[in-house]
This record gives C-alpha cells, sequence and structure tokens, in this order.
C-alpha cells in the first residue's frame, strides 16, 4: 500500500542529514554524510558546492535501498543550510570558485573598515555589524583579491538555494536566508543597493526572495535521474538552518531559548520583535511576526570531530572494531574524568571566535595540563570548555535583559548524556531536549506545510514535536561551576593580547 513521505534535507557545516517523515510527523529514517571543508590558509574556510550535491546524491542513494522507501510516494521535498554561504555563478550559471564560509576569518580587515566607514548605515539597514561570518566583507575581499572572479560573477546564490536550483531549475531565495548576508534591508524587505556597492556588486545579481513554505519549484527530469527523486516531485523553499531548528525544537513562543550543541554553538533567544543589538545577530523566526536574537560561538561539535581526528586513533580503532560510535567511546573516556577535568581547560576558539568577543584572531587552546593529565581529562575539558563558552555567549542576553522562560537543549551534542547534563550544571537551569530537534526535521515539515499537509507552519510543529527528556540540574555544582566559569574568562582574557600580536 502506497503512503506519503515528507523529506527534510539539511546542509550543515560539516554534512548533509536528511529525515524522512510521514504526515503526522512521525521520523520514518534519516541518514547522514559527510563533505569536507578545505582549509588553504590559517583562518580560511571554503567548501565546493558540487560536494554539497554528491554527498546528497550519495545519502538518498542509501535511504533509497532501506525499507521506508518502498512503496511510498514523496509528497514534497524542503531544504535548509547554513547562512552566509554565497555560491557565485558565471553567465552560464556555472560555479566560479569554492564558496567562502561562515567560518572564514580571511575578511577581518575588511570589516573593520567597513565598521569605520559605513558601520551605522550597515547596522541601521541589516540589523547586524560587519564581521568576517558576513558575505558583505567577504564580498569586499574579493573584490580586491580576486578581480578576475568578480568580473566573470552574474548570479549569486546561497548552498541550499544552489541545490534547490540544481533540483529544479529556478533561482531564488526565502525571507531569512537573505537577512544573513548583510545585503538586506530589513525594514524594507529588499535588497539594498547601498549595502551591495559596499560589497562591489549589483543587487540585480541576488535572487528573487519568496516565503518559506512556497513552491519553488519541482524536480526536473535531469535532476530525478541523479538523485532518485520523482519527476515534478514539489520542492518547498525552506530557510536557514538556525531558523528551522529552532522551529523544529518547539522554540515558538517569546522567551523560549535554544541552547545548541551542533557544529557552531548557538544561544538563540525567541522574541516577539526585532531586538537588534551590535554584539548579536538578530533574524527573523519561521513563524510570521516572530524574531529571535543569536549569540553564538563559531566551535561546538566540531570541536569533537577535530579531537577525533587529531587525538582519538585508539578509539576509532575501537569503534570500527564493536560498531560503536567513536563518539560514545570519547564520551566514556570523559566520564572518567571529574567535573573540572582536574584542573584541564579547552577554550574552542579554532575558528576565532564570535559572542562576545567577535575576535577572528583568538585560537584554540588546552591549559592546566600536567604529567597526571589523561585522554579522559581532555575529553571532558573539551565538553566543558564549549559549555563555558556558550555561557560566555549568554552573558550578552542577560546584559541585553532578554526574558528567558525556558532552555531547549538541542544538536548532536545534547544526545550526549555527559555534555547535556555538563551544560544544565553550568547553566543551573531546567533543560528540555526534543526527540527530534534538528533541522531536518523541520524542513520535512515545512515541506509538509507548502503542499497543504499541515494548515500551517505553527500547527505543524505543535502536532508533531516530541520530548525526549527533562534535565533538572545538580545544584552543589553551582559554585564548583560558577568559578570553574571565571577561571575560564581569566584564561581568555590572558590568552588574548597573545593571539592578537601572533
Amino acid at each position: 500500500m502506497t503512503h506519503d513521505i515528507l523529506i527534510g534535507i539539511d546542509f550543515g557545516t560539516g554534512g548533509c542529514k536528511i529525515t524522512i517523515t510521514d504526515c503526522q510527523g512521525e521520523v520514518l529514517d534519516s541518514l547522514s554524510g559527510e563533505y569536507p571543508s578545505a582549509h588553504p590558509h590559517p583562518g580560511w574556510s571554503e567548501q565546493h558546492p558540487a560536494d554539497w550535491w554528491r554527498v546528497m546524491c550519495e545519502t538518498l542513494a542509501r535511504l533509497q535501498q532501506r525499507p521506508v522507501w518502498q512503496n511510498a510516494r514523496v509528497a514534497a521535498v524542503a531544504m535548509d543550510s547554513y547562512t552566509h554561504g554565497a555560491v557565485l555563478l558565471d553567465e552560464q550559471l556555472q560555479v566560479i570558485r569554492p564558496t567562502i564560509i561562515w567560518t572564514d576569518q580571511r575578511s577581518a580587515t575588511e570589516s573593520r573598515e567597513l565598521k569605520e566607514k559605513a558601520g551605522d548605515m550597515i547596522f541601521a539597514t541589516g540589523y547586524q555589524m560587519p564581521t568576517p561570518t558576513w558575505t558583505l566583507p567577504q564580498m569586499l575581499w574579493l573584490k580586491r583579491h580576486e578581480p578576475e572572479n568578480m568580473q566573470r560573477l552574474r548570479h549569486i546564490s546561497f548552498v541550499k538555494d544552489y541545490i534547490r536550483f540544481l533540483l529544479c531549475g529556478e533561482l531564488a531565495t526565502d525571507r531569512i536566508e537573505c537577512q544573513g548576508t548583510l545585503f538586506y534591508d530589513m525594514k524594507q524587505h529588499r535588497w539594498s543597493d547601498e549595502l551591495c556597492e559596499l560589497g562591489g556588486f549589483s543587487s540585480a545579481m541576488l535572487p528573487p526572495i519568496a516565503g518559506i513554505t512556497d513552491i519553488a519549484g519541482k524536480v526536473t527530469a535531469e535532476a530525478a535521474k541523479a538523485t532518485g527523486l520523482p519527476i515534478g516531485t514539489p520542492v518547498v523553499m525552506g530557510t536557514s538552518d538556525s531558523a528551522v531548528e529552532d522551529y523544529a525544537a518547539g522554540a515558538i513562543e517569546p522567551g523560549q531559548c535554544i541552547l545548541k550543541l551542533a557544529t557552531a554553538g548557538n544561544v538563540n533567544v525567541m522574541t516577539a520583535e526585532a531586538h537588534p543589538h551590535p554584539a548579536t545577530l538578530t533574524y527573523a523566526h519561521v513563524i510570521p511576526g516572530m524574531w529571535y536574537t543569536v549569540t553564538a560561538t563559531n566551535a561546538a561539535a566540531i570541536c569533537q570531530r577535530w579531537f577525533r581526528e587529531l587525538v582519538c586513533a585508539e578509539e576509532k580503532l575501537e569503534a570500527e572494531a564493536t560498531g560503536v560510535n567513536v563518539y560514545e567511546i570519547i564520551d566514556r573516556k570523559a566520564k572518567t574524568s571529574p567535573p573540572g577535568s582536574n584542573g584541564v581547560f579547552f577554550h574552542p576558539y579554532l575558528s576565532g571566535e564570535r559572542s562576545p568577543y567577535w575576535d577572528p584572531k583568538l585560537r584554540g587552546s588546552f591549559t592546566g595540563m600536567s604529567m597526571g593529565t589523561t585522554r579522559g581529562d581532555l575529553a571532558r575539558a573539551l565538553l566543558e570548555g564549549v559549555a563555558y563558552s556558550l555561557k560566555d555567549c549568554h552573558r550578552t542576553i542577560t546584559e541585553m535583559q532578554l526574558p528567558v522562560k525556558e532552555y531547549i537543549l538541542i544538536g548532536g551534542g545534547a544526545k550526549s548524556s555527559i555534555w547535556s547534563r555538563i551544560i544544565c550544571d553550568l547553566f543551573q537551569a531546567p533543560c528540555t531536549v526534543p526527540a527530534s530537534c534538528d533541522a531536518s526535521f523541520g524542513s520535512a515539515l515545512l515541506a509538509g506545510v507548502g503542499v497543504g499537509v499541515f494548515p500551517d507552519e505553527e500547527t505543524a510543529i505543535r502536532r508533531c514535536l516530541k520530548i525526549a527528556r527533562q534535565l533538572e540540574p545538580d545544584r552543589s555544582q553551582a559554585a564548583f561551576y560558577e568559578q570553574q566559569f571565571a577561571l575560564y574568562r581569566r584564561l581568555h582574557d590572558a590568552l588574548a593580547p597573545v593571539y592578537a600580536v601572533m
């Protein structure tokens, strides 16, 4: 008997995840694939769009061999992706160069100059201050250092939008994705000619803007052959991964706060209106009329991936031999170390840092090691260091006096019992962990809204949200972690001037 399925496809910084749900929002299956980032110079981060397409197609092919695909009719597909990733296209709509991604720090000089030259205008128009994360300073860097590529430029797309173009042949973007560029006028709801001029190109090169749940097109015959998706499948617009993650976790009311342990780490507070601040990011919410304020650390769960590759050869071999996830094995090592990691601290500045320092020169570090330091101490220190970084981000939320009534813990790191426990004890607040809270799940729901399976965005998530567990803080750890966090900050303050001259 044929049954309808919804497909959500997430393009994160480290890879592609695809989630399949039924039309009641029940997760039927999911699968991920990793793609590489290139770092041609210190502080640079790039990805090639061909890798996104390749990994998506490979992951879809693997899913199509599994039971969920049998007798299934794909009702709709929607995608999301990380923001700030401009795909530069020439007149023939061919990719000109690899995409500079949001962790890239090469445009620090351009960001500083933009602040000095037009910071007030940029902030008033785009609700953000220029930093290397944003597309605007990246484009200015390209204008100065790769003029030949800028001369070839005719169209600008973005990560999920480019993949959707390959699926259905139409260039477009959505109302939240465009806010992640610093080319968008937040009050006028249109591309800003003035901001584009600062970046050295015409706003005519940017795509038309559509609604998140609009149908952007249908899968073409050529795309169907490459992906296995049926010809004519509706492709819903989708939006940015951060917005969809908040939505998928059920953060749809003012005062709910997301603590995200994914590739990056976020502290996102839902608000009834925009609260632009020079030290935060400000985005519209999936729910029309709502907003959210973001403070973010550049590297969270990606620190574990880095640690896995650099330090954990033994754990990787054990994982291959036993079939146990390598991160579970690393977590077991971390659990052998007590709170405080026997004096070892980790600062997760592997890609510079965003909130609250906005300092691209910061670098990661382990400090406090001794001859007695174990691999378990390092593994736990890494988890604690990322947690301290989220707490550091939260300081800005506190200073802005944005009310928080509930903490929701999401991301791959939320699956770790030790990591979620550290977060809960450090923040000294109850934490809710949703059962399905990643962006691909949210995108599947938006696909359903787009084709009428659900009447609207809010109904979809209220109907489909499930909670995996509730965490209560260990009050006896409050004073200890307060002291540890103070030491973490003192170490940052001591090391930052050194990194500034390196």
